[in-house]
This record gives C-alpha cells, structure tokens and sequence, in this order.
C-alpha cells in the first residue's frame, strides 16, 4: 500500500499538509521571537535590527523543535479529515482496504519527519544555539547588565574552596565576566571574598582583572588583578556549563562519556538522548491519536467534540512526556524509563482504539 498509487497519493496530501503546518507555525514564531529580541536587547550598546532579525532566525529551530509533536497531530487530522469530507477515504475502505493499509503511508510520514526532527532540525538548532549565545556575548561585553546568572563552579585546591559564580561565561567558561569567588575554610566558614569584573583561565591559575577583596571584620582592598590557584580544566568547564538542549544527537553519546570521566552527573544527557531518540515514535503516536478522532465519516462536519478529544489526548501526551522528562533529568525515574514508557503506552492505546473502532 505505501508504495501503490494510492499510498504515493495519501503521502503526498499529508507531507503537503504537514509542510504548511510547518511553514505557518514558523512564520508565527519568528514575528513572536523577533519581538521578545527587540524588547529584551535592544537597550545593549552592540544591538541593531539586522542582528536581531539573525539572532531570532538561529533561536528558530530550537523553538520550532517543541512544536513539532503538535505539528504532526494538526497535521494527521488536517489530511484525515480532508480525505474523509472529500469521500475519499469512504471510497478507499469500499474498495476493500483496511484502514492498517492506508494509515501506513501518514504513519510512515510522522515518522520521517521525526528523523528529519532529530537528525537535520536538532543539529542545526545546536548550531544556533551557539552561535545566538555568541551574539548576545558580543552585545554584553559593553553591557553586562541584562546577562543571566551561570550555575556555580567549585573547586577544591589544598584544602581551600573555592565557589565561583559569574553573571555570564566567555569561550566556553574560560573567560568570566562580573564574577564573584567566595573562599571557605575546612570548617565551612567564609575566609574571603573576591569580586572580579574578568577572570579567564590561564594554566593552574585564574587571573582576575579589577579585583575587591573583602575579608571578615577588615575594610575591603582593591587590586588590578589577582591570581588564584584552580584545578580545573577547560574542558571540565565546557561541560559544566553544557546545557543538554544545546548538544546535537551526533555528540551525545560522546558528551556523556566526557562528562562521565569528570565524574559530572550524566541524567540530562542521558534523557535528552532518549528524548531524541524516541521522538520518531512520538510522532507516530501523536499520528494514530489523530486517526482515532478523523477517520468516522460524518455527513456534514466531524464532530467538535471528538475533534476536541483527539486534540486534548496529544495535548495531554506532550504534558506526560515533558513531565517525565523532568524526573528522568533529576534521577527520579530511570531515563529510559522516563521516555519511553509514554510513547510505548499513547501508541497502544492509539492501536487499541483503531482495532476497537475498524475490526470491532
């Protein structure tokens, strides 16, 4: 049936529907995010609107990526529903097909594009995360107010500690700017602080810029730069700060075995590479749920309230599978358990309700 004429024909009608879908989900959310650009950055000195129009095309696929799962239950519906008010599908099941046979043409369909998802559309939304971070950098260094606070770094040398925050990160985190060092004693009590308008990482040592040291009880000391002892490698930063939604399919699996040699916990990779990986299927679910509500013939219109019902179950799926996602990423449930029992259940249920509805 897939590669008949007819299952050419349903494919052809879907993969059109779906592009649509893509092309107008996309055009909203450039204009929405071209807006939040302009109204967030447009204070900062390096701010101009030919930047902000590139910083909101490489910011596109990352948002366009969560969409996707609505874009393919819209998408089945849509075609669905058009095949069955055109009579088409009343004619294709009169002829003796059975609705397995010409579901294969959407369901091979969702889950192309579930490949193109993550081995086209998730790359290039790695890339432009990078690179859209690089841009907002440049327009912060004359402007560090709007920056957003990284998660803090501690180390450890010769018994001292140290713990390192720092409004935003340059070079992958070897290069900090507005940053403040705080140093503890064996006993948990503070020894010093250090407030640096720049440290960047040399070999062995940070080297602060613009330095205020503040001790207990004493008055602070200002100095033009100060080094401090760190063991701490660049690639240990790198991957300290490595969002898992900015890392590309392809690098995953060796992100986790670096993070694994710095004893770096490895749950949001992990669940971000099964996210990934079951998002083909996802898409197959979201495409079966919206079978289950499109393919009863009714005379003059589906019912509403049906229609409502298929868009409220792949509503409530996407919840589910973020929700769990979430618990896989904070060690609550096992990653590969976390997303791939909702996909495996939404897609029973989907052929469950298609068995109980066509073979009865």
């Amino acid at each position: 049936m897939m590669f008949s004429i007819l299952g050419r024909y349903f494919f052809r009608r879907y993969a059109i529907t779906t592009f649509w879908f893509f092309f107008g989900v996309g055009s909203i959310i450039f204009l929405a995010d071209f807006s939040e650009t302009a109204r967030r950055f447009s204070d900062l000195t390096g701010y101009s609107v030919a930047g902000a129009l590139l910083l909101t095309l490489l910011r596109l696929p990352q948002i366009l990526l969560q969409t996707i799962p609505f874009i393919a239950l819209f998408g089945g519906m849509t075609a669905l529903i058009s095949l069955n008010r055109k009579y088409e599908l009343v004619v294709t099941r009169a002829a003796g097909i059975s609705v397995w046979q010409f579901m294969a043409p959407f369901v091979s369909g969702a889950f192309l594009i579930g490949l193109i998802a993550v081995l086209v559309i998730n790359p290039l939304s790695s890339y432009g995360q990078r690179e859209a971070q690089r841009l907002q950098d440049a327009w912060r260094k004359t402007d560090s107010s709007q920056a957003t606070f990284l998660p803090w770094i501690r180390q450890s040398v010769d018994g001292n500690d140290v713990v390192i925050g720092a409004k935003t990160a340059l070079e992958n985190g070897a290069q900090l700017v507005d940053v403040a060092l705080f140093h503890f004693d064996s006993a948990g009590n503070i020894l010093l602080r250090q407030d640096a308008a720049t440290a960047k990482l040399q070999n062995g040592y940070w080297l602060l810029n613009d330095v205020t040291e503040t001790r207990p009880g004493e008055i602070p000391q200002h100095h033009a730069d100060v080094q401090v002892r760190t063991n701490l490698k660049q690639e240990y930063l790198e991957e300290r700060l490595t969002q898992p939604e900015s890392v590309a399919f392809y690098d995953i699996s060796r992100k986790i075995e670096v993070a694994r040699s710095y004893g770096l916990p490895t749950r949001s990779l992990e669940t971000q590479f099964h996210s990934l990986a079951s998002l083909p299927f996802l898409l197959v679910a979201m495409t079966m749920i919206a079978a289950t509500v499109s393919l009863r013939f009714s005379r003059m219109n589906q019912s509403r309230s049906v229609i409502l019902g298929g868009i409220l179950s792949g509503f409530v799926l996407y919840v589910v599978s973020v929700l769990v996602k979430a618990f896989g990423s904070s060690g609550v449930v096992p990653p590969l358990v976390a997303v791939w029992i909702p996909v495996i259940v939404a897609m029973a249920l989907g052929a469950t309700i298609l068995l109980h509805q066509e073979d009865g």
